[in-house]
């Protein structure tokens, strides 16, 4: 398999403004090959949203080399990343950041608008993507006409609409219900299966325990890189 990601030695110090610097990842190197399910955990200030930054083009490392898809991106300028980000990496968020006022093919258009593709084709795109997330039915629907799990629907369908190389899933299932949550998890392993690379950042061990491998940080440095050799059926904690 090819790397689709190679990080080497990568540092990120944040500038405080005369207090001691933040240095929020220490020569951390990492590799991610084409088709892995990933997942980087870590508790709250280990650095895994500096990593999940950096790896989905949002920020620049101080120093260090990134390679994506064989290009280094580690010094490249904001109009550069954006092409990068827009083109090859499809973001999950908790917080969903769907538009409002837009309705679910909309939503899902929005980065192939920014792409430059046609009307009539974005709009089939869309709603073949909605479709396989099983939303076919709701295209027209606004996110507050959605349950918390459709909207993530939503999130999920506009990551995959650019087919990008990898999607990026941040706490995807932070916001939702158990059950619904572990909705999300199933299909975020069936788009693995059909050979989607995934990198999956949570705090929730049952939640990473679903990935093939699991990277923990501790004060910025990669603390251990495991792979996953009996991976669990995925199940949620009962609630008492």
């Amino acid at each position: 398999m090819r790397n689709v990601i190679e990080l080497r030695s990568i540092v990120k110090t944040y500038d405080m403004g005369g207090v001691e610097a933040v240095h929020a990842l220490q020569n951390v190197s990492l590799t991610i090959q084409s088709n892995e399910y990933l997942a980087i955990m870590g508790p709250s200030g280990s650095g895994k949203s500096t990593l999940m930054n950096i790896i989905g083009c949002l920020d620049t490392p101080t120093s260090g080399m990134y390679e994506f898809n064989g290009i280094n991106v580690s010094e490249m300028d904001d109009n550069e990343l954006a092409k990068i980000r827009n083109k090859e990496i499809g973001f999950v968020f908790q917080t969903f950041n769907l538009l409002a006022r837009s309705d679910a093919l909309h939503n899902v258009e929005l980065p192939l608008i920014y792409a430059g593709v046609s009307a009539t084709e974005r709009r089939r795109r869309a709603k073949q993507t909605l479709e396989h997330v099983q939303l076919g039915d709701r295209i027209h629907h606004k996110p507050n006409e959605l349950s918390g799990g459709q909207r993530q629907r939503v999130a999920v369908a506009r990551a995959l609409v650019t087919n990008p190389s990898i999607i990026l899933a941040d706490e995807p299932t932070g916001n939702l219900d158990t059950k619904t949550g572990k909705e999300i998890m199933k299909l975020i392993e069936d788009l693995h299966h059909q050979g989607n690379t995934i990198v999956l950042v949570t705090h929730e061990g049952y939640i990473a325990e679903h990935a093939h491998r699991i990277i923990h940080l501790l004060d910025g440095k990669v603390e251990s890189d495991e792979k996953v050799l009996k991976r669990k059926t995925y199940t949620v904690p009962q609630v008492s």
